[in-house]
């Protein structure tokens, strides 16, 4: 299988060979020696090599790690497809008008080929340790958080001091000398997922979300090729973060940097899989390469500032932002998406505007939302990064109620086939989910309570949310399918059984499978319940107080495979990333409404000439002259504004006597202003302030003897204002007709002295329209070494809790715009993940059970100073 890899030495004699064929576009230097002395040479590829140095640069590094043969394989073939497109395909002369590329083909030549020739496990370099024990971790030879370890023989082992070897100290130098490197991707497998470079404090830093959108466009790219599915995670507490990485380096430079982990093998089948690897990573190498200008440090183009929420509502956010880049050719890119770390390319392009604000509408209620927004500047093509993302989760619509639960810890773990002590995994182990040869089949448990959702609610919408954390261990390219079933466990089921559990009834299957190469890490999956998986949820909710989930990955492997595993996070105990990461169901709901029939207070007819007391007419006289019919509702009865919601409203005409020959004429019904003494000339000047769009015809009055009116969402929003004022709602019945003249034509209406009079028909919903009070008394303190946050809850007997975040950029105006800390009724929560030499704000929102969220109460959080 080796030789068709190549060795150093075939690598080396290709490069020296493209570049004596295209000296123009390609040259070959060394820039350091191994402990074996092979020379490491640098590739450097421009449209003209002559000011290649002078443009801005991509840098590639590949095969640090000795048996990761992708990096060196991807860079032969992707220099090979440069030059062979760099006379006619547009994107590469586009992405090398403006960019250089830098690549270190191979930065481990001697591990490379023991690993080739002796050992394929090989990882490490050949440096003679004192001890006898051969080799260093390269990519843990790096200063940024390295670690002097003293074990040599380790397969990690740091070096004796950074830049201890040659390998390291000659990228080192080179990157050093070279201030136009603007983006660094470091080759590795395996694991299909992007780690972004980060400064081991776990927070978001300014250009976070540059990072995660230059992975994401590469993995769009991905997706497109193959159909494969990449992940993006930076570190998250608390995991142990890689020390002495080059990815650190780079970015300690200045210089935007991930690593990509390539495959599900470190030498994966060459015919079979790598092949595939390389075809679709060159046009992720492409995405990237026109991304290289934007981040260059002569850019003259600011990322916008204060990118910031004005209002939402179920169906519209409005946007602000501030920009020191108004030049007159100079716009805004605005994208957005459903998805965290999701790409920004055309499909998820929103709007191109000039103005500093945008109002985005059409959205669905109960949705996170995404925003992503940089500058442009047409005339120099050229883009700024990108403004810290904006998260804004919209209301729950007029008629709905939301949820968001949290699973059971106690309830919630993973069961292995060969574990002797399930219980210990549930609350504090992550959710393991597939086979291996160690643990068996696993499978995971996800218990959610009920307890907060009423009996009668009828689902709207359900969404299962998983996180996941780690699919290093799903080793089978193409294999297999993770599932979840919505199962019944009965009382007496012993839920640490792993054969009880996995037999389980299963109720229904929720959302699609996940295929193997559809699983990410670092990216939420999102398991979204159809109409009938909805139905089944509905059921359930009557007959328990909690609701279990089983995931389920697959349970068997191919001969000489020793695992397909999937890890996903469960958010509580040692091992889970916190609150934020924790699986979750969005719920959005509604409950049955209570039906109010009001009867109309006052009824009249008019025309220019007579009025009719007591009479409810419309239509035109034997004269011509039109007649309007007058009617008005007392809204005295209703229940309490604050806490009722009109969920629908309709009017009821009876029709005592027609007299109607005309095919052309129609009735409608219009909501006016109040008139205080009706007549034809203050009726005929009647100021409408909606027109009901139904209107009643001919045919319809000959077929049915009542007419319902539905009022339409803007007429249902004045009846409201109406209710709200303490006045009467006013609706006059017009007749209208195509002809000019029209006589003689006429319906007279019951009225409540006849019986079957004029009805407003409501169907309230028992929902709080306003938020309850915000806390008081915000303060934070440090408490061991964390920042401990606390305030006064208010008092209202709706007050339901509490979400707590912390924004790095701005004031978060929503309790979905940053990293949420904490949920529920505590008066204290700590920042235990934070680092206290980071400015930030925190922002306190109280919510009742819709919910609505007060406005924030938040503090700046300096560590130079006093908090504000």
């Amino acid at each position: 299988m080796k030789h068709l890899y190549h060795s150093y030495q075939d690598t080396v004699a290709f490069f020296t060979s493209l570049a004596q064929h295209h000296p123009q576009q390609v040259r070959v230097e060394t820039i350091g020696e191994t402990w074996e002395k092979r020379d490491i040479i640098l590739v450097t590829i421009s449209g003209d090599i002559s000011t290649a140095d002078q443009k801005p640069a991509l840098f590639y590094t590949g095969t640090i790690h000795a048996r990761e043969y992708v990096g060196i394989e991807l860079a032969i073939a992707f220099a090979q497809h440069i030059i062979e497109g760099i006379y006619y395909d547009p994107r590469i002369l586009e992405a090398f008008e403006r960019s250089t590329l830098y690549m270190v083909p191979c930065a481990n030549p001697d591990g490379l080929e023991y690993s080739r020739n002796h050992f394929s496990f090989w990882r490490k370099n050949r440096r003679e340790n004192a001890d006898g024990s051969i080799g260093v971790d390269l990519n843990r030879n790096f200063p940024v958080g390295f670690k002097k370890s003293n074990a040599p023989s380790s397969n990690i082992y740091s070096g004796p001091h950074p830049f201890s070897e040659p390998e390291t100290l000659a990228l080192k130098e080179f990157v050093e000398t070279h201030e136009n490197i603007t983006i660094a991707l470091d080759y590795h497998s395996q694991g299909n997922v992007f780690f972004p470079a980060h400064d081991f404090r776990h927070e978001n830093t300014i250009d976070t979300t540059d990072m995660n959108i230059l992975c994401a466009n590469m993995a769009e790219q991905i997706r497109k090729i193959s159909g494969r599915e990449y992940g993006i995670h930076q570190g998250k507490p608390p995991a142990s973060l890689i020390s002495g990485s080059g990815r650190e380096f780079y970015y300690s430079r200045g210089i935007i940097g991930t690593v990509v982990e390539v495959g599900s093998q470190n030498i994966s089948d060459y015919l079979n899989t790598m092949t595939e690897h390389i075809s679709e990573h060159i046009p992720a190498l492409l995405a990237a390469l026109k991304e290289v200008p934007n981040y260059a440090k002569n850019n003259p183009l600011n990322r916008p500032e204060a990118f910031q929420l004005i209002s939402v509502s179920s169906a519209e956010v409005q946007l602000c932002w501030e920009s020191v880049s108004l030049a007159e050719d100079t716009y805004f890119e605005i994208y957005r998406s459903t998805k965290y770390k999701a790409p920004c390319s055309r499909s998820s392009l929103l709007a191109v505007t000039k103005s500093l604000s945008y109002t985005d509408t059409c959205l669905e209620s109960s949705r996170l939302y995404y925003y992503r927004i940089r500058t442009v500047n047409r005339s120099r093509g050229l883009k700024s990064p990108f403004a810290p993302l904006l998260r804004v989760m919209t209301t729950p619509g007029r008629d709905e109620l939301a949820k968001i639960l949290h699973p059971i810890a106690a309830e919630t773990g993973y069961l292995g086939e060969n574990s002797k002590d399930n219980k210990s995994h549930f609350g504090r182990n992550s959710l393991f989910t597939g086979i291996d040869t160690t643990k068996g089949e696993c499978i995971a448990l996800i218990t959610f309570p009920l307890g907060t959702m009423p009996d009668n609610a009828i689902i709207r919408s359900v969404r299962l949310n998983l996180y996941p954390i780690n699919r290093v261990s799903a080793t089978i390219e193409k294999y297999g399918e993770w599932n979840v079933h919505l199962i019944d466990i009965a009382d007496n089921l012993d839920i640490y059984d792993f054969p009880a559990v996995k037999g389980a009834p299963k109720i229904t299957t929720v959302g699609r499978p996940t295929k193997s190469q559809h699983l990410t890490q670092g990216i939420w999956r999102n398991f979204t319940f159809s109409h009938q998986e909805c139905t089944c949820f509905e059921q359930q909710l009557s007959k328990g107080n909690s609701v279990s989930f089983l995931l389920v990955g697959p349970s068997s492997l191919l001969p000489w495979r020793d695992s397909q595993m999937m890890q996903w996070d469960i958010g509580y105990g040692d091992f889970g990333y916190g609150l934020e990461f924790r699986p979750h169901l969005e719920i959005v709901y509604t409950q049955p409404t209570a039906k109010l029939e009001i009867a109309a207070t006052r009824v009249q007819s008019t025309s220019a000439e007579a009025q009719y007391q007591s009479r409810l007419l419309s239509g035109f006289e034997p004269d011509g002259q039109r007649i309007y019919g007058f009617f008005d509702f007392s809204l005295d009865g209703l229940p309490d504004f604050s806490r009722t919601i009109i969920e629908s409203a309709h009017v009821e005409l009876s029709q005592k006597q027609v007299q109607v020959s005309a095919k052309d004429v129609r009735f409608h019904l219009e909501m006016i202003e109040s008139i205080s003494e009706p007549d034809g000339p203050s009726l005929k000047a009647r100021e409408v302030i909606q027109k009901i769009d139904h209107e009643i015809s001919s045919q319809e009055l000959s077929q049915h003897n009542l007419q319902q009116l539905p009022l339409d969402t803007y007429s249902i929003n004045m009846l409201e204002q109406t209710w709200q004022a303490g006045e009467r709602v006013v609706f006059a019945v017009v007749a209208s007709s195509a002809k000019r003249i029209v006589k003689n034509d006429l319906v007279e209406w019951y009225t409540d002295k006849e019986g079957n009079g004029p009805k407003l028909v409501l169907n309230l919903l028992n929902k709080r329209r306003f938020p309850v009070a915000a806390v008081s008394q915000l303060q934070i303190n440090p408490n061991n070494d964390v920042l401990k946050l606390s305030w006064e809850n208010p008092t209202d007997p709706d007050f339901r809790g509490v979400v707590v975040v912390k924004n790095a950029f701005r004031i978060p105006k929503s309790p979905y715009d940053g990293q949420k800390l904490y949920g529920g009724q505590d008066n204290y929560t700590t920042d235990k993940f934070g680092s206290d030499d980071v400015e930030k704000y925190y922002a306190v929102f109280s919510y009742d059970s819709v919910p609505n969220y007060s406005e924030s109460v938040w503090l700046h959080y300096d560590f130079n100073k006093t908090t504000d």
